[in-house]
């Protein structure tokens, strides 16, 4: 696939580009909602898991990067670059983007807490979970293992069941 050829300007970024939470019908279960600009690169993101399959990581980073200039909110793009660099050794860049997408979601998240749980199960918060996954991680790497410890207990909060074995994380806080 060859790179397509940028001409339109980022995203303003403003109250509307960030993430929210909603519950799911009638239950003790909630999800994240992307804003309208995430939305609109979905065929974007399409094309750029498309070229990761296809081994082009240099285009597909371009286009991450492209994706999350135009568009803070894609916490998938973010997700990506974060296992591209965390891949790479390159710990602090993981981190910085696993960092980013993680805060996006529990910035998404009312002061109060939600009084339920954001599971792992449910598609739209999976990006958020794996990013968070990687945070800690990164900050176990780092040497930073009380902030891997909250950003686990935090994770665990929000689900208890521990899909992604966050409890079993080399991490001592």
């Amino acid at each position: 696939m060859a790179a397509k050829k940028k001409t339109s300007r980022p995203t303003p970024r403003t109250s509307e580009d960030r993430l929210s939470v909603r519950r799911v019908e009638k239950t003790k279960t909630f999800e994240l909602v992307y804003p309208r600009s995430v939305h609109q690169r979905a065929a974007d993101m399409e094309e750029v898991r498309a070229m990761l399959e296809a081994g082009e990581l240099d285009v597909a980073l371009d286009e991450l990067r492209w994706l999350v200039d135009g568009c803070r909110a894609l916490v998938e793009a973010h997700k990506l670059l974060g296992e591209t660099a965390m891949a790479d050794g390159d710990w602090q860049l993981a981190r910085g983007h696993f960092g980013y997408a993680y805060q996006l979601g529990v910035d998404a998240i009312p002061p109060g807490g939600l009084r339920g749980q954001l599971p792992y199960a449910r598609p739209a918060n999976r990006d958020f979970f794996d990013s968070g996954k990687g945070l800690a991680r990164c900050l176990a790497e780092l040497g930073e293992t009380k902030l891997a410890a909250e950003v686990v207990e935090r994770l665990l909060s929000l689900d208890p069941s521990d899909p992604l074995g966050l409890k079993e994380l080399p991490i001592k806080g």
